[in-house]
């Protein structure tokens, strides 16, 4: 069954949006401040490193995609040619959400504030109601008993 806000806001922006909520609530609440945002200190360096690793997280399964020669468009999963179940998809079903999280959460170790931290579960539960569900009603009617089992395997997130 098929709800009206599904796949209508493109993923990027909703990890945008979450970005622009963390910058807000780390200025709103500075008392929360758990060490002071510097260039080049330790804590910028480590919110980098996790920043690139999401990133490297959501190419990696972007290119699966493309190995596969299926569509990376989240908001057109019904165009879907390929059941995607290798590289790093034997691990996550969702490495291009995956990598998105990890990109905020690098994001919150820069901004070192723990009430920027609070908008990562809302961007967890926006994805998996805005997106993900309905992706996979969309891959059990493509591919049935194959994403059934693939899904018994690999969890949703990691």
């Amino acid at each position: 069954m098929s709800r009206w806000y599904e796949h209508k806001i493109p993923p990027p922006v909703i990890d945008l949006a979450i970005g622009v909520l963390m910058w807000v609530l780390a200025r709103a609440v500075p008392s929360a401040q758990l060490w002071p945002v510097e260039p080049l200190s330790i804590a910028t360096l480590a919110g980098l490193g996790v920043a690139f690793a999401g990133g490297l997280v959501a190419l990696a399964g972007a290119l699966e995609f493309n190995r596969a020669r299926t569509t990376v468009n989240p908001l057109a999963p019904h165009k879907a040619r390929a059941l995607v179940t290798t590289g790093i998809y034997r691990f996550t079903r969702n490495p291009m959400y995956l990598g998105m999280l990890l990109v905020l959460v690098g994001w919150g170790v820069y901004l070192g504030n723990v009430a920027a931290w609070a908008a990562l579960p809302l961007f967890v539960v926006l994805m998996n109601t805005l997106q993900i569900k309905a992706e996979e009603r969309v891959l059990r009617t493509h591919f049935g008993d194959a994403y059934l089992r693939y899904s018994t395997r690999v969890r949703r997130w990691l």
